[in-house]
């Protein structure tokens, strides 16, 4: 692969809190996953235990030579009663952000990755009045322990958020890309400006970078449905990515296309090679996002904060992370300001409702949470080592900080 990366770009690997950590039981998914009546098929019970594995977790990405971790730091561990923060919780985060600096990872913090206190929910969730407010000061105390780190994502995939609502409202079916409905857009608008109060929080400590993460629609259209397609994206993803033409940078989230004819999206044919998930195997849907995202927002940087695939084969994982890489390289050989490149996932975890999509760089042993890097890894942190030619961010200028 032709070494056309930045010099200080990023390599690295994505996880999120309640995919891995397990028994995650002040959330509102655990709660959905513990119902007499739950529409999802197993329950995270106790995942990953990277609660408790963390250390290891890290060890990982550190032996892989990765420069940079994605983790999110789970706010219904942080508040598990409305106005009630936990100190041990905020010091267990800080001790994995010191792991990170200490190893010289720099480490990518989310502070929402799909959960919610189950107290949220309970009062309405997102559409109530004083939801943006609550995930503010909810930042606000997260904040202070978030020294060395440079990049924070406030929420994921917030246009997947506003889908999934509209999905619980309307009862429309399917996750496959051509069976997105609109997202709702009153869950919308809160979103935004709940994402926009936790980068104002942020803004008070100089030097840390702000974005958000949209799940990318990578949209191929059809002869005649151009204004069809347009309208289609614009919903699902442009309204996200606007609502970032302030950030720091935005958080570019890819794994297959749509493809929109006259009538609209159009599921791909039973010829089509498909991922464990049922998605198009399409490697090419990271340059079309990265390409879309770098025209639609000028002088906002880019990072690619997850790009994986659900395999059994791992063979077909390094296919098709190479054939993302080679279309990353292209993006940013053409003029695409992307400061990194981080995979999802490192390990095989939860994936919101099923165990059966594997999309890691690690297999996890369920009954002692052993943790076994597969060969795409290795051959991943080998792309990563080549392309590394000075020292992370995290391990340059951010010495590690005690907890408070």
């Amino acid at each position: 692969m032709s070494t056309d990366f930045p010099p200080h770009f990023l390599w690295g690997a994505s996880t999120s809190a309640h995919q891995t950590e397990g028994n995650n039981t002040a959330s509102d998914l655990w709660a959905l996953e513990n119902s007499p009546h739950s529409p999802l098929g197993e329950r995270s019970g106790d995942a990953c235990d990277s609660l408790h594995h963390w250390q290891e977790d890290l060890d990982l990405v550190a032996e892989l030579g990765l420069s940079a971790y994605r983790f999110s730091i789970e706010w219904a561990r942080i508040e598990p009663v409305a106005g009630h923060y936990s100190r041990a919780m905020l010091a267990h985060y800080r001790r994995v952000i010191e792991g990170c600096l200490s190893r010289g990872i720099s480490p990518v913090v989310t502070l929402h990755h799909f959960t919610s206190p189950l107290w949220l929910r309970a009062g309405g969730g997102w559409t109530q009045d004083e939801a943006p407010a609550r995930f503010g000061a909810y930042v606000e105390a997260v904040r202070p322990y978030l020294d060395g780190v440079d990049w924070v994502c406030t929420i994921n995939e917030p246009n997947m958020l506003a889908i999934v609502a509209a999905i619980a409202a309307n009862g429309a079916a399917g996750s496959a890309p051509a069976h997105l409905p609109e997202p709702d857009p009153r869950v919308s608008a809160a979103l935004i400006r709940a994402h926009h109060t936790a980068r104002d929080v942020l803004a008070r400590t100089p030097g840390l970078k702000t974005g958000w993460t949209v799940a990318n629609q990578p949209v191929h259209t059809l002869p005649g449905a151009e204004e069809v397609a347009r309208a289609w994206r614009a919903a699902r993803e442009d309204t996200f990515l606007q609502a970032a033409a302030d950030d720091d940078f935005v958080g570019v989230q890819a794994y297959t296309r749509t493809v929109v004819g006259p009538e609209g999206p159009i599921a791909p044919g039973e010829d089509a090679r498909r991922t464990l998930t049922g998605w198009e195997f399409y490697p090419g849907a990271l340059e079309d996002a990265v390409r879309h995202t770098a025209a639609l927002l000028p002088g906002v940087p880019l990072l690619v904060t997850e790009n994986g695939i659900a395999t059994g084969d791992d063979e077909e994982r390094i296919e098709y992370t190479r054939g993302a890489l080679e279309g990353l390289r292209r993006a940013v050989a053409d003029g695409a300001d992307v400061r990194g490149y981080l995979h999802w996932s490192l390990l095989d975890n939860y994936e919101w409702g099923s165990y059966g999509p594997t999309f890691g760089l690690a297999s996890v042993d369920p009954l002692t949470f052993e943790r076994r890097l597969k060969p795409s890894a290795r051959w991943y942190g080998e792309i990563a080592r080549a392309h590394t030619s000075a020292p992370s961010s995290a391990s340059a200028t951010s010495p590690a900080r005690s907890a408070r």
